[in-house]
């Protein structure tokens, strides 16, 4: 018989435990089987990826309605044993009341924490006011409250990513976010020790995800060192398998070889894997 699977309230109080001291990894899939692969590693947790699962369905960063969003969650949530935390991009609405609704929609999937960005989308205005986004956070907590208060809840200041590499501006939007009710802050794109510890410094004693989404001197060891309490690698695991796949595809396509498929993974290994999966669920 096998052992009983972990509960989503089980989960999400691993989850908060693994804020509260060290450092952990809490890697990207984009799919289920990506997901089950990086749970059979040992990964104490997983994030979804917002880039990762649109390309997989053929949309860019995005671009994925908010109901196709939440499937995924969900799927995700029940296909694995561990926390997962949802890239909820900037909540899926226009205003505070809509991103609460989603919120409670997204907690209902059964993740264990989930991520309100301040990012717009428009290029003519990257980013919400801070006011403005510090309603949308304050909406998403109270929307977690409501509904048990046990989801963990990041904060993202996307200066970085849209073009507004401010650190000051940064650091003052994740101080509101911490403030509105954010358990964890999030800045992607910083990536200097000395941006990541004054980040650290400026938040604490919330805990700080770094996002590493590109090859980086940095080891986890030095990470660590600069206090920061969670590392996600966003899309970048997803970027590997595309790149792989792109580079096997064009060589077949252009050159009529088959060069590609020598660094292939086994599949009577991933048969393995995921006919394990399959008995533990039974």
């Amino acid at each position: 018989m096998s052992n009983a699977r972990p509960s989503v309230a089980d989960k999400r109080r691993s989850f908060q435990r693994l804020h509260a001291s060290g450092c952990f990894v809490i890697p990207n899939p984009w799919d289920i089987g990506s997901a089950r692969y990086l749970q059979s590693l040992g990964f104490p947790a997983l994030a979804t990826t917002s880039s990762g699962f649109a390309w997989s369905r053929g949309s860019a960063d995005g671009a994925v309605p908010v109901d196709s969003v939440l499937a995924h969650l969900q799927a995700m949530v029940a296909a694995t044993d561990v926390p997962i935390n949802a890239d909820f991009e900037s909540g899926f609405a226009a205003d505070a009341q809509g991103v609460a609704a989603n919120v409670r929609r997204a907690v209902e999937t059964g993740v264990a924490g989930l991520s309100i960005e301040d990012a717009t989308g428009d290029p003519s205005r990257p980013l919400h006011s801070i006011d403005v986004a510090v309603d949308r956070v304050r909406a998403a907590r109270r929307a977690i409250d409501d509904t048990g208060g046990d989801t963990l809840l990041v904060g993202r200041a996307e200066c970085f990513l849209v073009g507004r590499p401010d650190l000051d501006e940064t650091i003052a939007r994740l101080r509101a976010f911490a403030n509105a009710g954010a358990d964890c802050l999030y800045a992607p794109g910083i990536g200097s020790r000395e941006q990541i510890a004054a980040v650290v410094a400026a938040v604490a004693p919330k805990p700080v995800n770094l996002l590493v989404g590109s090859a980086s001197e940095l080891t986890m060891q030095e990470i660590e060192a600069l206090g920061v309490r969670r590392v996600s690698v966003g899309g970048a695991l997803a970027r590997v398998a595309w790149a792989a796949f792109i580079d096997a595809a064009k060589t077949l396509a252009e050159r009529g070889r088959f060069d590609g498929f020598a660094k292939a993974a086994s599949g009577q290994a991933l048969n393995a894997l995921f006919a394990g999966d399959r008995q533990d669920e039974a």
